[in-house]
């Protein structure tokens, strides 16, 4: 007997988004045991995907492509149009191998170093402050950290400048209004920023070391062995650093787990596996990127639906970080899930999935990993601090999502 894949009654589905956020997709598909469920976003038939076989088929580089996959909206602020993350085939290979060329053990190492001291420095100024918004407060150090990890030089007075227009980029792909209109000034203005450096790089003005982030992308030649336009440069060098800043999110997410899970704060300061599984379930458990699109390259049935060539998908991100199927209780903070884990490709997918080189999972996983435990480490290790009352809810309808104080901390003292 042939089972007809459910798709949603209405004619549109697009203001749902909005009304569901990060549970669009889960409410649907999941509510429906299911790994695929037909809707409509824009006027336009979309197959949502949730799970670890519903990742398995949108990181299948042979049934999907990212070409028009992306909304324009997401391409002006948050990723950057003809970037990395709408390209296929051997461009899209050849262009990560530039991304994963940065993520050496000793460029990792570096990062490490860096994003300690960067940590040193602002609670050095903590201490003299009645009160922090953690939120605000690593945006910057991140920013700095980023910055200097990726060979950017950062003047001192444009600081709070740079950090704000990263910031909007982030916050504003999915904004309305002026608060899009400001992402898209923000992205327009950190482009010819980064530009202008890659330029000077080339031009021999300003002085880079060779395995730096801005060293790579103005150097980099292409499949044909022509350089690259030093505005697409410069977007792909913004993926490197915009990234790198959205972790303040993770961060903030992290301090709330050790106020809410306060267990957690002793085990994470003493013991290094601890401290790499509590980095895992506040990636798997907090909010952070809702879901992704790519386009069918070519006709074809999966689980009885029929895909069709150019169609949209959407996979849920959110909702497979917590699907009962892979996760017992999965809304549940529970970072010693992961003494078992296997590592796998398709079911902790925060910032994608599938295989780095040839797919399209993240580059950035693992620098973030990195500064997240770093961070957390610091936190439980050098940093003594109270918790004033505020409210620390966070709303899934909010895409990004955050708590609604930023995470207020007081009294801040180095141990």
């Amino acid at each position: 007997m042939t089972v007809k894949v459910p798709k949603d009654r209405t004619i549109d589905n697009t203001l749902a988004i909005f009304k569901d956020g990060y549970e669009f997709i889960s409410k649907r598909v999941q509510n429906n045991h299911l790994d695929v469920y037909e809707t409509r976003v824009l006027g336009e038939k979309v197959a949502l995907l949730s799970g670890e076989e519903g990742a398995k088929l949108f990181y299948d580089t042979n049934r999907m492509n990212r070409k028009n996959a992306l909304p324009g909206r997401v391409l002006k602020t948050l990723f950057g149009e003809d970037a990395i993350q709408t390209m296929d085939g051997k461009a899209h290979t050849h262009r990560k191998l530039l991304f994963m060329s940065l993520m050496t053990p000793e460029a990792l190492a570096s990062l490490k170093v860096i994003t300690n001291k960067h940590w040193d420095q602002f609670a050095n100024k903590w201490e003299g402050k009645k009160k922090v918004v953690l939120y605000d407060e690593t945006r910057e150090l991140l920013c700095r950290t980023a910055c200097e990890w990726a060979g950017v030089p950062l003047k001192e007075k444009e600081v709070e400048k740079r950090t704000r227009d990263l910031s909007n980029m982030i916050d504003g792909f999915s904004a309305v209004g002026p608060k899009h209109i400001e992402s898209r000034r923000a992205r327009k203005r950190t482009e010819k920023w980064i530009e202008d450096l890659i330029l000077d790089v080339r031009e021999g003005k300003q002085q880079a070391q060779k395995g730096t982030a801005i060293y790579e992308m103005a150097m980099h030649k292409d499949l044909h062995g022509n350089p690259l336009d030093a505005r697409m440069a410069a977007i792909e060098l913004i993926n490197v650093i915009r990234p790198l800043v959205a972790i303040s999110k993770f961060i903030t997410f992290g301090a709330l787990a050790f106020y809410q899970f306060p267990r957690t704060i002793a085990k994470a300061a003493n013991e290094d596996d601890y401290l790499l599984r509590f980095t895992q379930e506040v990636r798997r458990y907090y909010p952070f990127v809702p879901f992704l699109g790519a386009r069918v390259d070519h006709d074809f049935t999966w689980q009885q639906y029929d895909f069709k060539e150019g169609q949209l998908v959407m996979i849920d991100i959110y909702g497979t970080n917590h699907d009962p199927r892979l996760w017992e209780n999965p809304d549940e903070f529970i970072p010693d899930r992961f003494l078992n884990w296997n590592g796998g490709l398709y079911d902790l997918i925060p910032q994608g999935g599938g295989d780095y080189y040839k797919g399209h999972r993240c580059p950035g996983e693992q620098p973030t990993i990195e500064i997240l435990k770093t961070s957390f480490r610091y936190m439980t290790n050098h940093l003594d601090y109270e918790v004033p009352k505020q409210d620390y809810s966070y709303s899934l309808r909010k895409m990004p999502a955050l708590p609604k104080s930023g995470f207020i901390i007081k009294n801040v003292h180095r141990q």
